[in-house]
């Protein structure tokens, strides 16, 4: 078989995943000429694509004529998180995290170029960093980037610091008004299986309280070591 032809998509599919991506960052219903704008796909093919997406439960038409992802997607998200195996004892974790520290606490694992938040838990106060569980965001910013990155098994000197050091920090680098420290949490047989990281306001993330949430983030990472 042609190398070529054996990594070759299908058009249909990979247009019908292209209009599901826009629903990743989509923080309301899509109308149709959104898709088509963002898609470059012609309405009517839009249209067509949609149909399916619809019967099959992944997106839904609201009573306003706009698109929104349907419970099918909520489904999957759901069996791909419990196919990890450790959802209860890293929820356990973060939800003593976010008391000691009061601040959020979440766990991200990389896909590619992004990183993706599987679980999170937040403070009980008022002003806080708030992260939603299947958020993606980009993987060249924030703590939980960099120690994705540096853990990876690569040995790119750009991270010799971080692996030094155990952890990552980060201020303002996503956004302005939020600083979080990150450390790896491994399997058994030492494999990079995600970041857990402790994020908040800037003001409240000082040198001396971001060296004490290391502190403490390292040594509850290396206590959650995941079945290999």
């Amino acid at each position: 078989m042609n190398p070529t032809e054996e990594h070759k998509g299908v058009d249909a599919v990979d247009r019908a995943l292209l209009i599901l991506e826009c629903f990743a960052t989509a923080d309301s219903p899509l109308t149709l000429a959104a898709l088509s704008k963002q898609t470059g796909l012609y309405k009517s093919t839009i249209l067509r694509l949609l149909n399916s997406l619809i019967r099959f439960g992944y997106v839904e038409r609201d009573e306003h004529g706009h698109y929104r992802l349907a419970s099918t997607v909520w489904r999957l998200g759901a069996q791909y998180r419990a196919s990890f195996s450790l959802g209860d004892g890293i929820r356990a974790e973060l939800a003593r995290l976010a008391e000691e520290t009061g601040e959020t606490a979440s766990f991200y694992v990389r896909r590619g170029d992004i990183r993706l938040c599987l679980y999170r838990s937040e403070p009980a106060r008022a002003i806080r960093h708030s992260v939603a569980e299947g958020v993606e965001l980009p993987i060249g910013f924030g703590a939980s980037g960099k120690v994705l990155q540096a853990f990876n098994g690569n040995r790119d000197p750009e991270w010799d610091a971080v692996r030094s050091k155990g952890y990552a920090t980060s201020r303002g680098e996503r956004n302005p008004d939020v600083a979080a420290i990150a450390a790896p949490v491994f399997d058994q047989n030492g494999v990079l299986r995600g970041a857990i990281a402790v994020s908040g306001p800037v003001t409240r993330l000082d040198r001396e309280t971001t060296e004490r949430i290391a502190d403490l983030l390292k040594a509850r990472a290396q206590a959650l070591i995941i079945p290999a």
